[in-house]
């Protein structure tokens, strides 16, 4: 019997998501918007192949990761990473208080219930530190969420933001977030943007870059413990 692929083998492949200089930009923005510092420590959760750690820890943070599967070992060469199968219901296996940021891209939403995660971010969080969680947006990538088959629970801002608050974060925000570096430096553009989500949600990815991200939307979400 043929073995079977992974997860990170068939949705994040090389060929068909390629390596881009996107992750670094991101973190670099992430890193000025929350005013992190170099050696801040950051844990990197649903790290695969290792994208955004490698670019957090390309920022200054000590960084960790942690994820279901192993990642790609170049990307995650000298970086602190640990496998749990289940970190719905698990614990975090990090001691208490250890992480002054701890953030996580396209995780959130494939645990049908965030209550054991939110707990367990919050516990290995230093007093002070922060969340960061990104995630689909449900009104604009509708037709698509479920072309993960590991999605399950969809989002809107205010659900997610309704998540931080509950478990106890303090100075929640929850917002659309444009996955466009140029909408980040020039903020006008956005109006583009919102005249091509005139269209509807997003049902087929688009070639076009500026067209794709002005329409198919992440959440951005953050609080303080």
């Amino acid at each position: 019997m043929k073995s079977m692929n992974t997860y990170l083998d068939v949705v994040y492949n090389k060929k068909q998501r390629p390596y881009t200089d996107y992750p670094s930009q991101l973190c670099r923005h992430l890193f000025e918007m929350f005013s992190m510092k170099k050696g801040d420590k950051l844990l990197d959760v649903g790290c695969g192949r290792g994208d955004f750690t490698k670019g957090f820890k390309d920022m200054g943070l000590e960084v960790a990761g942690i994820d279901r599967e192993k990642g790609d070992s170049e990307m995650l060469q000298g970086i602190e990473v640990k496998i749990s199968s289940d970190i719905e219901h698990g614990a975090l296996p990090f001691e208490s208080e250890r992480f002054d940021v701890v953030f996580s891209k396209s995780v959130i939403e494939h645990l049908r219930e965030p209550d054991n995660f939110m707990k367990e971010v919050c516990r290995v969080l230093k007093p002070g530190g922060r969340i960061i969680t990104m995630t689909p947006d449900w009104r604009s990538q509708i037709y698509i969420f479920y072309n993960d088959y590991t999605h399950v629970h969809p989002y809107t801002p205010e659900g997610l933001r309704r998540v931080h608050k509950v478990y106890g974060f303090k100075d929640v925000s929850s917002k659309l977030f444009y996955q466009l570096p140029a909408l980040w430096k020039y903020p006008w553009l956005r109006i583009i943007s919102k005249m091509l989500q005139l269209a509807g949600p997003v049902q087929k990815l688009h070639k076009n870059k500026f067209i794709r991200w002005s329409r198919e939307l992440m959440i951005l979400a953050t609080g303080v413990k």
